[in-house]
This record gives structure tokens, sequence and C-alpha cells, in this order.
């Protein structure tokens, strides 16, 4: 069966996203900072297309396992982008442009039903007002044997830790601290215990930690 992974970075003081989120500034004030360790690497520079750039080692390795082709991805509906409500008679589909850089199905919690976008490169955008389960479900026959990312944010995230349905992630700490904004661990039931630590990898840009669930 496939599995439900995500990473993401995190800073210092534990938020992964900054204060003050809007359309300029989506990951909020300083969050764009806390990837820093990730665009440098010629992991990312390839997916962007550009496969002879960017930095190797450590980070460049860590980035490369979660460059893999998934069968499917998640997200939460302010990932998707800023419009809140009713979508509205704007035709948002995504930050990404014409070509997101998923390349397979992304299902997108919401609350307001939307048609599905289809994209170039195979991405198509489908949106689930049924929950989490839902959305993991559709995922799941989606991807086949291939594994389900969770692309963000925190509280999608938070929603899949809290259910116990997360089968691997890593935390990409880096050394800033944002003082406020939107933390990963907020708003569970206690911390995801069934997630056990078994690699901490450190570079001068971010320590890596990745968990895998217990057997």
């Amino acid at each position: 069966m496939s599995k439900l992974r995500f990473n993401i970075s995190m800073s210092l003081d534990g938020y992964v996203a900054g204060p003050n989120q809007s359309r300029d500034e989506p990951l909020g004030v300083g969050g764009e900072d806390l990837h820093d360790w990730v665009v440098r690497t010629r992991a990312f520079k390839a997916m962007s297309g550009n496969p002879d750039e960017g930095e190797t080692g450590l980070d460049n390795d860590r980035a490369s396992v979660w460059a893999q082709t998934y069968g499917a991805t998640i997200m939460g509906r302010n990932m998707f982008g800023p419009i809140r409500g009713d979508w509205g008679a704007e035709e948002w589909k995504g930050w990404w442009g014409d070509n997101p850089p998923y390349h397979s199905p992304v299902f997108v919690l919401t609350h307001h039903p939307h048609e599905p976008i289809e994209m170039e490169g195979g991405t198509t955008f489908h949106f689930v007002t049924q929950g989490p389960e839902e959305a993991l479900e559709q995922a799941r026959d989606a991807a086949g044997v291939r594994d389900i990312n969770i692309g963000g944010g925190a509280a999608t995230a938070q929603q899949y830790l809290r259910a116990g349905l997360v089968d691997e992630m890593e935390i990409h700490v880096v050394p800033k601290l944002l003082g406020a904004g939107e933390r990963l661990f907020a708003n569970l039931d206690g911390p995801p215990d069934y997630l056990k630590p078994v690699e901490v990898l450190g570079s001068p840009r971010a320590a890596h930690f990745r968990y895998v669930r217990a057997a």
C-alpha cells in the first residue's frame, strides 16, 4: 500500500509560516527564508528546469529524497491559493503557473465545491469537501502503489497527524527565529507518538529530522 508522507521546513522556534500571510507573501513575513536551504540545491534547480545548477551535499541529498514523483498530493485550501470563502469569479489556478510541479492528481481540502482544474504536465486539482479521510481515499485510488505527499500547509498536516494517518515525515529545522506565525505542532490531541525518530542529519543551513511509523 502507498504511504502518506510529508516534509516541511520549520523555524527554530517552531513556525512553518510567518505572520501576516498575504498574496504578496503567501508564507508570511520571513516565511520564504525557511526554504533557503532547499532552493540552493541541485535537486531543486532540476525541478525548475536547470539540472546543471545548484549545490550538492547533504541538503541536496535530503531534497532529492523528497523530489521523487508522487502518485498524488493532498493540500489545504490555503496552500492552493489566497481566496477565502466562496470562490467568486476569479479563475484562480494556484501559485505555480500553467505547469505546476506535481505532475499527478492534487486533492485540495475545502468547504466550497469547485470543478476540477486540469493543468499542463499531468497535474489536475480536485476539490474535496468531505474531509481529510475522503481526500486520502481518493488520493490512494489515484496513486496506486506510489506514495502520497501532504503538500501543506500546517493545518492540513495537523489533521492527518491527529488522525494517526501519517506514515513518514521529515522536519527541516533552520536556524531562524520567526517569533510568530503558524506552528506545525499546534492543535494536536497530544504528540504523534506513533511516529518514531529514525535519523537526524545536520548541515550549516538545516537540521533534518526523519520520523517513520513504528512497526
